[in-house]
């Protein structure tokens, strides 16, 4: 284990109020090395590991084995009528497909990182890599084939590592690239959705449906495993640079191709950007990484990106709340904006 390491697991230990964040991290600790193909093989039979873009060096166990993160692939949903027990501030995921519309808490989420299910006619893989912070929708659809997602338990640059099940191909979720196997080189497209707090998503839509676990004590569902972790002062199981002008577990709003500090947006409320964009920040939304239960957690606040479309309304577009030290791990040239 590194140096760095050692100290983010001590931090996030000594923030940890209950003893799931501890176990979790102290199960992941041991397998912290550099993963080597000739190890994944025998779990891996499919796997294409000549084909390959990266390094295989830069990807790490993070200690659970294939479907260790169990992805969900029969999601079960109620009306927001019917749910009573989510609380207005806490954080889901709100995506809107040929007028239906769902929502997926972080609560279930930050236990499951992947959802693969169907909205609208398009068949979605709804993701959240918690060391990340990034919330990305994808359409499953690849050359007309519909993938089904899950988890390797691999991760590169602090990165959930994905895999679909047809190919067994690897796919990097901060970037919807696959990296290893098959289908390298291939991208998966990114669906406009927001990360937003649930009664944004009420505000928004009186009849969607609302994620709920498929077994209600499978998980400690509200309670987050990763204590402190907002405050941890580096990202765990990370080896790469960090960006030089802001903190690496600072937020940043990812817009095509550019990241702009979240406190930057906070203070300005609303900022105007290159294209026609309009970015803007109001309260209302826990963070997720910050205390024992979700809902007590950190105000980050909820944020939407807009651009009017050729009738003269404003559309939601693709859009990322994510690590400062994420966003400079896979795009290293491009801007992160602080002033």
């Amino acid at each position: 284990m590194t140096e760095i390491t050692k100290v983010v697991v001590l931090n996030i230990l000594k923030k940890s109020l209950f003893r799931g964040a501890a176990v979790l991290i102290l199960a992941w600790t041991p397998f912290a090395a550099s993963a080597n193909p000739e190890s994944w093989r025998e779990e891996w039979t499919i796997t294409d590991f000549t084909k390959t873009s990266v390094d295989f060096s830069e990807i790490m166990s993070g200690g659970p084995p294939k479907d260790g993160i169990p992805p969900i692939d029969n999601p079960i949903f109620k009306p927001i009528a019917e749910i009573n027990d989510l609380p207005d501030t806490e954080p889901v995921i709100g995506i809107t497909i040929e007028g239906k519309s769902k929502a997926y808490p972080l609560r279930v989420l930050m236990w499951h990182e992947i959802v693969n299910d169907e909205l609208g006619g398009v068949p979605i893989a709804v993701t959240f890599c918690p060391l990340c912070n990034a919330a990305i929708v994808f359409d499953r659809r690849v050359n007309d084939e519909v993938l089904d997602f899950g988890t390797t338990g691999k991760l590169r640059n602090s990165d959930l590592v994905m895999y679909d099940r047809q190919t067994e191909s690897w796919w990097q979720q901060f970037t919807g690239t696959a990296i290893v196997g098959d289908m390298l080189g291939a991208e998966l497209k990114v669906l406009t959705a927001r990360l937003e707090s649930f009664r944004k998503f009420k505000q928004r839509t009186s009849d969607g449906q609302v994620l709920v676990p498929n077994h209600e004590r499978l998980r400690r569902y509200g309670a987050n495993p990763y204590v402190g972790y907002d405050s941890a002062g580096a990202p765990f199981l990370y080896r790469g640079e960090y960006p030089e002008n802001i903190s690496p577990l600072d937020r940043v709003v990812t817009v095509d191709g550019t990241a702009y500090w979240l406190h930057l947006v906070k203070t300005r409320g609303r900022m105007e950007i290159e294209g026609g964009i309009v970015i803007t920040w109001e309260p209302g939304q826990n963070s997720a990484l910050d205390t024992p239960i979700i809902a007590e957690g950190l105000d980050v606040g909820n944020v939407t990106v807009q651009r009017k479309d050729a009738n003269g309304n404003w559309q939601d577009i693709p859009y990322g709340v994510d690590f400062a030290f994420a966003f400079y791990a896979f795009h290293p040239d491009r801007p992160i904006i602080v002033k």
